[in-house]
Formats: C-alpha cells, structure tokens, sequence
C-alpha cells in the first residue's frame, strides 16, 4: 500500500483516467461496428467522419498508438469508399 499522501492520490487519479479511457475506447469500437454494418454510402461517410474524430483524439491523449489510429482509418476509408 501506498504510504505518500502524493501516492494515494496518483492511484486516484490512475484509476479515474483509466475507466475514462475505457470508456472512450469501448465508444470508439462501438461506432467502428456500427460503420462496418452501416450499407448506405451516405451514413457510411458521415459515420466515418466521427469515428475518425474519434480516433484521433484517442490517439492524441495516449490511449491508442498513433499508427493504429492511423491503420484503422485508412481500413475504414477504403471500407467506405469500396460502398455502391
């Protein structure tokens, strides 16, 4: 157990982030489901605008490396484009 008062603060702050980032996450992989079962080309965009929004803030705060944000996207532009 922690013994510095600053210790038990970090595991609270630690904690809190981390169910954030969860969240965040999960969000971000529910609308990637969504968008791969999306079938009009018109939702398909608009969906993929905000999933990568979504990306990219995940990448910037850490929760995500930037490459696989980057990957996922460009999958998910191809995905999109290859809709009639």
């Amino acid at each position: 157990m922690a013994n510095h008062k600053s210790a038990l603060k970090r595991i609270r702050a630690n904690e809190a982030k981390r169910l954030r980032n969860r969240y965040q996450a999960k969000t971000t992989r529910t609308f990637i489901k969504k968008l791969k079962a999306a079938t009009d080309k018109v939702e398909a965009m608009e969906l993929y605008k905000k999933v990568s929004s979504m990306l990219d803030k995940l990448a910037k705060k850490n929760v995500i490396h930037k490459n696989n944000a980057s990957n996922k996207k460009s999958r998910l532009a191809k995905f999109v484009s290859a809709l009639a």
